[in-house]
């Protein structure tokens, strides 16, 4: 269980982000949405939209995207891609809480030249939801129930004729898994430590291979 959002600040500040060296990848950022809820605090996914160029298409992911050059930090990246794709204004509606640990971008098992940052964000007031083209849906999750152990699961993904198993969470029907699922873990991570556990009690597989 999640501590309060003081503690998750105190969490956040007492373990600087890893960071990805690599001075000429490219650069995004998403973000992880928080809100209260009545029974508890919940977080925002988003189901992108199927698109035969997209390699996540169709998947459960956060809002955001590339850097652009206007584009002053990474973090108003995630602020502009979230207000781009789903409407809502982070900047607006939302108190920043830090960023977590960068992750190389992979699809379809092979690394690319992209280092992703994501960043927490508290939701402190009603924000209007507008869908672009580019996301099927958004789903408000529960975390306590994203945190159980019934929520662990596995699924195979068959590349190159290989079925390979890879740890997601299931819930509601749906299935976070890769990139996504990582960014989460580090999350859960801090959440562990806001709620006066170990940060190596929620890391789970952190280091989990890469889609």
């Amino acid at each position: 269980m999640a501590g309060s959002w003081d503690e998750l600040r105190q969490a956040r500040a007492a373990r600087p982000p890893v960071l990805v060296d690599d001075a000429g990848a490219e650069r995004a950022a998403v973000a992880l949405i928080l809100r209260d809820a009545p029974a508890g605090m919940e977080i925002l996914f988003i189901r992108r939209a199927e698109h035969p160029q997209d390699p996540w298409s169709g998947q459960m992911a956060f809002p955001g995207g590339r850097r652009e050059p206007g584009d002053a930090e990474l973090r108003l990246t995630a602020i502009r891609e979230t207000a781009e794709e789903i409407g809502i204004d982070l900047a607006a509606c939302a108190q920043p809480l830090g960023a977590l640990d960068e992750l190389r971008a992979t699809a379809r098992l092979r690394p690319m030249n992209l280092v992703i940052t994501p960043f927490v964000f508290r939701l402190t007031s009603p924000a209007e939801v507008r869908l672009s083209d580019e996301v099927r849906s958004i789903h408000w999750l529960p975390l306590e129930q994203l945190l159980s152990e019934k929520a662990r699961s596995t699924m195979e993904y068959v590349h190159q004729s290989t079925a390979l198993q890879f740890p997601c969470l299931r819930l509601e029907g749906l299935v976070i898994w890769g990139l996504s699922y990582r960014m989460f873990e580090c999350l859960a991570s801090l959440l562990a430590a806001a709620a006066g556990g170990t940060q190596e009690e929620a890391a789970g597989v952190r280091n989990a291979p890469a889609r």
